[in-house]
């Protein structure tokens, strides 16, 4: 990348958003680890360092420090937080505990022009996350604005393009953050805006040819964002050398390998292997109630039956995989090791069984930019903008043991759901909306007759990661049609609910 900018990670929650709203402005940026050494900081050549926040106190004798060869970059550098309070240590500024943990919104008061603060109003919301303070600041230094709470809210280096913000401008919170970090890239670095998803595709097309030349690639196809979106990709660059596999593991989306079939039928050429597994995993499935139990079983059937499907390929040297920029940095995070990427998902453990090597073409983008990029290629909206699912799939939605009867009703009852969020103009409007088949039966009447039917739960949630997320509040004569519909068209279901749960303390899936 020509213009890229290096976030170095010292722990902070909110260090991917800072490389979110830089991409947004049209800038590319990378996520490192705080101590990656100065050589590899060098190879990249970043047009700027932005340094995070971090949970630790600089005063802690086990803080974290980036390499002092840093400061002799000569590049444009903003600290945020505790990014702050490294500049202000290494230009001899004081740093003390604040008298006050400061969490929650503040005002900014500009103190003079500077064009780190172009088109920011005086007083403008900021969001504070901090329990320690610069006390005081030497001649060096030059302070552009205060809080109530803070006398250096802001400052920069009078000779250097180098400036500290007490607050957090990535956060949604701060409401100039946007237009702070756009001047700090345009007005303080000199970058152009030239990172978009027109240009990632251009790029990752030329890379997959390099990566890949005249072999065969072999893909698992889900009929989600990610695999789709890395098909199409792939199939762009190389053309019937990829060979995608869709394994219907009976536990998918209501019709799902007939709209995966429509889904692509603006690539003609893309050849796709469909293989039913239905039999055997419902088979494997049967009796199994622990949802880590599922997992592993469903895990290890996907990667027995993609392998079989696989060796009809001998010739095919590469395996590729919809791994994110999230997952990347997850892998290398301050924090540590990643959780470990479920098998089924990411089909782990097939690179090295059937001796591929990888290719993730995504492995640079969050999701949103994922779907840009799917929209870039031309995949209708329909497929671009569906909702995650689950790895496992239905078989983490149906509490208890799974059969196909019981497939077949959540099917159902989802399908419903998904259809009436569409016809209300709702669907994108949550991040993510499933039923979930209860594992109980509800006393209910239907005409004159008593029944004794399952129960089915409705989910919807608004979230940015999954990390969090909040109930999506649809109106009441919405979730009154759809109950409705799934009750009198779903025989064997006669009650529905709502699951209005946060996560945390509850999780997204069910299982």
């Amino acid at each position: 990348m020509q213009n890229m900018v290096l976030i170095l990670d010292f722990g902070s929650q909110y260090t991917q958003l800072i490389a979110r709203k830089v991409r947004e402005a049209g800038v590319y940026s990378e996520i490192h680890p705080f101590n990656m050494p100065i050589a590899k900081i060098r190879e990249l050549a970043p047009k700027a360092l932005i340094l995070s926040g971090s949970p630790f106190s600089i005063s802690n004798p086990e803080a974290p420090k980036p390499s002092p060869e840093i400061w002799d970059l000569e590049l444009p550098i903003l600290g945020i937080c505790y990014g702050m309070q490294l500049i202000g240590e290494h230009f001899a500024a004081e740093v003390a505990p604040a008298a006050k943990r400061e969490y929650g919104k503040a005002h900014i008061h500009l103190l003079q022009e500077d064009p780190l603060f172009s088109g920011i109003q005086d007083m403008a919301q900021v969001w504070m996350s901090h329990a320690d303070k610069i006390e005081r600041v030497t001649d060096s230094m030059q302070i552009l604005a205060t809080t109530v709470n803070s006398d250096h809210a802001a400052f920069r280096h009078k000779e250097l393009p180098i400036y500290a913000l007490q607050f957090h401008p990535e956060v949604h919170h701060s409401l100039c953050g946007k237009q702070l970090l756009s001047n700090f890239l345009f007005r303080i670095v000199g970058l152009q805006p030239d990172w978009n998803a027109g240009s990632f595709v251009h790029d990752a097309i030329a890379k997959i040819r390099e990566q890949v030349r005249d072999n065969r690639v072999i893909l698992g196809l889900s009929g989600g964002v990610d695999s789709s979106v890395a098909a199409a990709l792939i199939h762009q660059a190389i053309g019937d050398k990829l060979i995608p596999i869709f394994v219907d593991t009976g536990l998918m989306r209501f019709r799902e390998a007939e709209r995966v079939k429509t889904m692509f039928k603006a690539y003609p050429s893309l050849k796709i292997d469909f293989v039913d597994a239905s039999v055997v995993f419902m088979q494997r499935m049967k009796g199994i109630s622990d949802p880590e139990q599922k997992r592993k079983i469903i895990g290890a059937t996907f990667i027995e039956v993609f392998e079989a499907e696989a060796a009809k390929y001998p010739d095919a040297k590469w395996l590729a995989q919809g791994t994110l920029y999230p997952d990347v940095i997850e892998s290398v995070s301050f924090a540590g090791p990643s959780v470990t990427i479920k098998s089924h998902h990411n089909v782990g453990g097939l690179p090295e069984k059937m001796k591929l090597k990888l290719v993730e073409p995504l492995r640079e983008l969050f999701k949103d930019e994922v779907r840009e990029a799917g929209r870039e290629l031309n995949l209708p909206d329909a497929l671009v903008s569906r909702h995650p699912f689950p790895g496992p799939g239905l078989a983490v939605r149906i509490l208890g043991d799974v059969d196909e009867e019981k497939v077949r009703l959540l099917q159902l009852a989802d399908e419903i759901f998904i259809e009436e969020l569409h016809n209300w103009k709702l669907y994108n409007d949550t991040w993510q909306a499933f039923a979930v088949l209860l594992p109980i039966n509800s006393v209910g009447v239907m005409g004159d007759e008593r029944t004794y039917e399952q129960v089915c739960a409705l989910r919807a949630v608004n979230s940015v990661d999954g990390m969090t997320a909040e109930v999506t509040e649809f109106p009441f004569e919405f979730l009154k049609h759809v109950s409705n519909r799934i009750c009198n068209e779903v025989k064997g279901i006669s009650r529905v609910v709502y699951d209005i749960s946060s996560k945390p303390p509850a999780t997204i899936e069910w299982e």
